[in-house]
């Protein structure tokens, strides 16, 4: 499976694969190809928010990866107020799925509830499992039609990172859609990908990259991009050591909607935004939440 995906991602890099980059009826510039690829990014357009040639064959882009990784527009997605601190932005163009609190070093992530289990997540590495155990995990999913860039959230050192190779293709068996599911009756056996999230964020390839934030009250930050289905490529371009600014990129995926988790240490009190509950779009470096010291809290 692995050398058959690894060929498909070859063909995908191969300028071969830029023939669907056209206005015909079935391409991705067709009418309808932009309609949906312009889903969240109203008032701008397409060629407005991203990096494009709108004049040229297949928009300028070179291979269908090329566009699959294309990069936006300067100023399109600005870090809202960088020069506060305590403020955490969103890493990447996505729609909340979930977040968690006091989330345990080790669960039963298997079960129903689909609980976060840090060791695992972290590829068994014991001491950073306890750096984060009673933290909270926030995670956002991407749509394979939006930007597959990812961003640092806060102002800091990049200390670690690592890729973890994974599965492909893993979901777990569920009762189907629950009541109130926005894209499904209750009861459908569509969409377990998406309800396998927090799943896939222990079986599947992922990239973790860990953040040691300049504020000291946010302490250090684990960013986990999680390749779904046949996404095996989690692409780093950051090194040790380097200081990011919120808003720097610090890695991509190729070749298809993947999801993501931001990992925070016990001190760090995030209180995230109350107008961003499940299933809503959040942009690239908006603000998703702010970290209130601890004695500021309790006063």
């Amino acid at each position: 499976m692995k050398a058959l995906l690894l060929t498909w991602g070859t063909y995908l890099k191969d300028p071969e694969s830029k023939r669907v980059l056209n206005t015909s009826e079935t391409g991705w510039f067709s009418e309808l190809g932009l309609a949906k690829l312009e889903r969240n990014l109203a008032p701008l357009t397409f060629d407005q928010t991203y990096k494009s040639k709108p004049q040229a064959e297949y928009r300028g882009y070179t291979s269908w990866d090329n566009f699959f990784t294309r990069e936006l527009q300067d100023g399109v997605r600005p870090v809202h107020h960088p020069e506060d601190k305590t403020l955490i932005h969103s890493a990447c163009e996505s729609t909340v799925y979930r977040i968690a609190s006091k989330v345990k070093r080790h669960d039963q992530f298997w079960l129903k509830a689909q609980k976060y289990s840090l060791y695992d997540m972290l590829y068994r590495d014991d001491k950073m499992a306890h750096c984060f155990e009673g933290g909270t995990v926030y995670q956002a999913f991407l749509s394979p039609l939006e930007y597959h860039r990812w961003h640092s959230p806060i102002d800091g050192v990049i200390e670690d990172f690592l890729i973890i190779p994974g599965s492909y293709y893993a979901v777990l068996p569920d009762e189907g859609a629950p009541i109130g599911d926005p894209d499904f009756p209750a009861g459908s056996p569509y969409g377990a990908l998406i309800r396998s999230q927090p799943y896939l964020a222990v079986v599947a390839t992922r990239a973790l990259i860990y953040i040691r934030a300049d504020n000291t009250d946010i302490g250090l930050v684990c960013f986990m991009g999680v390749g779904m289905l046949e996404v095996s490529t989690c692409d780093i371009t950051v090194n040790k050591k380097d200081h990011v600014n919120a808003g720097d990129e610090i890695g991509m995926f190729h070749f298809g909607g993947s999801t993501y988790t931001l990992i925070f240490e016990p001190k760090c009190n995030v209180a995230f935004r109350a107008e961003m509950p499940v299933n809503t779009f959040v942009k690239l470096n908006s603000i998703i939440g702010q970290v209130v010291p601890e004695d500021k809290d309790k006063d």
